[in-house]
């Protein structure tokens, strides 16, 4: 079930983001994880509309957030891939929050397949992510 998330709920779900990150994104160095951690936190979260699946125990488990039509971030905890809840709360974000876009990093096939089996095609490429890090984007849209 998708649920709101409240800022008191933001600490848990880096938990699930750091999760996610090591477990999909190789490309990443600690000290680049050091370095988004607060961004995400103080910036990344206050600015979209977040939602979040959690499992029995009550835990987040996964989280969307979208801003103006456009996916910002997908992550879901590592130990809980693989079950469908990354297609939950997407199909969640594109019928309820009118999500059309996504940005995705290249260097990262597992999320640019599943954006693809999800309807999105590549509409344009930048060499730098939004930080100016030279992690490659893919601009996706459906």
């Amino acid at each position: 079930m998708i649920e709101n998330v409240l800022p008191e709920d933001y600490s848990e779900m880096l938990t699930v983001w750091e999760s996610s990150v090591r477990a999909t994104h190789d490309f990443i160095t600690e000290d680049d994880i050091a370095f988004f951690k607060p961004i995400i936190m103080e910036q990344a979260f206050p600015a979209v509309t977040l939602k979040c699946v959690k499992n029995e125990s009550g835990a987040i488990v996964g989280f969307v957030g979208v801003h103006e039509a456009k996916v910002e971030m997908l992550f879901i905890a590592n130990a809980s891939r693989g079950l469908g809840i990354g297609k939950l709360l997407l199909r969640y974000a594109i019928e309820h929050l009118g999500a059309m876009k996504v940005d995705v990093n290249e260097q990262n096939p597992l999320a640019v397949g599943f954006y693809l089996h999800e309807g999105f095609t590549v509409t344009s490429r930048s060499p730098l992510d939004d930080m100016g890090k030279p992690f490659p984007i893919l601009h996706m849209a459906r």
